[in-house]
């Protein structure tokens, strides 16, 4: 071989997976790009792209004075970065920081059509700043303009109790963008409360993970199908692998009707890295454990089983690996729940109601004590929020408890 000179060869690449031909769309719903990107425009352009995304979702954020590149963009649908298979959509994220507590938390607001104010309040403005509106007053506006409503940083902050109890949430994002599995549990005891929230996810800062939510359509692709796909529960996240769950016929999103019967469960899965482990998940509790170390399914495979469905409740799929991406993050997956019944597993709903509705009386006490407001009548109104939302719990709690002393 010379020592220089050029040398070309081809490669063909053949994808390990299409899901878009099956109607699975991915998309990031939580990305930012910070101060220091001094090329916006062309990152958003190259970003769908490289990354493989249907859908992305970048969102206006506010910190002091800091000049974030992203609040370059206007709010809105991005006609002028979006092509027929890439849409791109502008939102925000509403937040609230705080010294006591951690703060009422951080939520995701996309598909609106205006910028929703304040976008930050409390410690992320200012040390004055007041801790002023709460954060279900944003879901509330962009309910009204249309918008999806994703809670993000999962779980952390006070208000997502409240806001889950009074409806005010379309979807749940797990692993924004680390992983930690226990972020699972807040998310099981929603579902265990009777609250259908589906999983979503995101990267947060730039496209640091490749965090993505799959969401089908029964259409063609398009932003709109995309969001009321995502709305009605019909996804699985992943950091790569595929995951598919089916519950008497049913996918994700859907319900299957409780009877002394027994229903039929089927999880397929795909991915281009080895795998070592399938689960199946009941109200938030392994029913089912499949190890892929000794078997020949490490990156691909079915798994059927059959499950008692006498009691509501609700069933997903969930599957990890020690392998590592290019992030260098352990890959995972987890479907959104099919749901029997009502979805109110009664096992497990009290435990879970009384948690928060402890949890939402803390918050109320600290806001009462601690918190900053221009007026005694803001304290006021954010207090009486966060107790009606704690009331749900505490009506669920109370009547778990009393459905458990009548069938001794």
């Amino acid at each position: 071989m010379p020592s220089k000179g050029t040398l070309e060869a081809t490669c063909w690449l053949t994808r390990w997976a299409d899901l878009p031909s099956e109607h699975w769309y991915p998309g990031n719903t939580h990305i930012h790009y910070n101060e220091l990107e001094d090329r916006p425009e062309e990152r958003l352009r190259l970003d769908p792209e490289v990354n493989d995304l249907s859908v992305t979702a970048v969102s206006r954020i506010t910190r002091g004075e800091i000049p974030y590149a992203i609040n370059r963009f206007p709010v809105g649908f991005m006609t002028d970065y979006s092509t027929t298979h890439r849409q791109v959509d502008c939102g925000e994220e509403s937040r609230h920081n705080a010294e006591h507590g951690g703060g009422y938390g951080h939520v995701m607001l996309l598909n609106i059509q205006n910028l929703i104010e304040p976008v930050s309040r409390g410690d992320l403005v200012g040390g004055t700043d007041p801790d002023y509106p709460p954060l279900c007053f944003a879901c509330d506006e962009a309910h009204t303009q249309g918008g999806l409503v994703i809670w993000c940083h999962n779980g952390r902050g006070m208000e997502v109790p409240v806001a889950a109890s009074l409806g005010k949430l379309h979807a749940f994002n797990l692993f924004d963008p680390a992983w930690k599995e226990l972020e699972y549990d807040i998310w099981y005891r929603l579902l265990n409360c009777g609250i259908r929230l589906p999983a979503s996810t995101g990267s947060d800062w730039y496209v640091c993970s490749n965090n993505r939510v799959y969401v089908q359509t029964d259409d063609d692709f398009t932003y709109a199908s995309w969001i009321d796909g995502l709305r009605r529960g019909r996804t699985f996240i992943t950091n790569g692998p595929a995951l598919f769950l089916e519950v008497d016929g049913q996918q994700p999103g859907g319900a299957i009707d409780a009877g002394n019967r027994r229903a039929a469960i089927r999880v397929e899965w795909r991915s281009f890295f080895p795998l070592d482990r399938i689960e199946v998940v009941r109200d938030g509790a392994v029913i089912h454990r499949q190890s892929l170390h000794t078997t020949g399914e490490r990156r691909e495979g079915e798994l059927r089983l059959d499950t008692d469905v006498s009691e509501d409740g609700w069933l997903a799929a969930r599957l990890y690996s020690a392998r590592r991406d290019s992030f260098a993050q352990p890959l995972f997956a987890h479907t959104s729940p099919v749901y029997i019944g009502s979805g109110l597993p009664p096992a497990k709903v009290g435990a879970a109601a009384r948690l928060f509705a402890e949890a939402v009386a803390g918050s109320a006490g600290l806001i009462e004590r601690h918190y900053r407001f221009a007026t005694e009548e803001q304290r006021r109104e954010v207090v009486h929020l966060f107790r009606e939302g704690g009331k749900v719990y505490e009506q669920l709690g109370a009547s778990a408890g009393a459905a458990a002393r009548k069938s001794r």
